[in-house]
């Protein structure tokens, strides 16, 4: 699926350097909200207050739920996903790795696709996070992928098919609540994640410790 031209919808400003192999990237540029495709280097571009303050939130959503119920471990960008299968490394805003994930987690990066990627769109990554990343995470397998999309106030939810093979889009209830098997008990309130108000840690635990009652 994926191709050597791939990257060539990246600015020319973005793209930090060609022909990195993986063992370099990871050594050189990992570490610098960089993506590696087909060895070339893409630098990401800063991200906003908005996307800062959404990925906080379901970082620490997911954190107290996996602290309470540990069945698996959440990891932020920078951290990485390597997809060898299409010769990629994504770095996820979030990524959710159970414990039945077949695939190994070292101390650096996540080796094969983790169970759950959220991205929280910025203005730059619009085409990125609904087009590119979702191609990419579907053909490599990763079992959800949830879009946060402040601009367009929405989230979309994307689940493999039983199959495992191609993404089928989910949809939250009439209240905006959001539930996914991957995660038992947990639910993600839309318009509640989307508002202004930020819950403190406190909050976000105890209605974690709700959910799980």
């Amino acid at each position: 699926m994926a191709t050597n031209a791939s990257w060539m919808g990246v600015a020319e400003r973005d793209v930090a350097a060609r022909d990195v192999s993986w063992a370099v990237y990871m050594e050189q540029f990992a570490s610098g909200f960089c993506e590696w495709d087909n060895g070339n280097v893409v630098k990401m571009s800063p991200i906003d207050e908005a996307h800062d303050r959404l990925t906080r939130r379901l970082a620490l959503l997911l954190e107290a739920y996996l602290a309470l119920k540990p069945i698996g471990q959440i990891r932020q960008a920078p951290f990485v996903m390597r997809l060898a299968k299409l010769n990629k490394s994504r770095e996820p805003d979030i990524q959710v790795i159970l414990e039945t994930n077949p695939r190994k987690l070292t101390r650096t990066y996540m080796d094969g696709p983790a169970d759950l990627c959220i991205e929280v769109v910025s203005p730059e990554s619009v085409q990125r996070d609904h087009g590119e990343k979702l191609a990419e995470y579907e053909a490599a397998g990763v079992g959800e992928y949830w879009i946060v999309d402040p601009l367009r106030g929405e989230c979309r939810f994307y689940r493999l098919d039983d199959g495992k093979k191609v993404y089928v889009s989910q949809r939250e209830d009439a209240d905006g609540n959001y539930q996914t098997p991957l995660l038992p008990s947990l639910i993600l309130n839309v318009p509640d994640l989307l508002g202004e108000r930020q819950p403190d840690l406190l909050e976000i635990v105890r209605s974690v410790e709700r959910m799980l009652e």
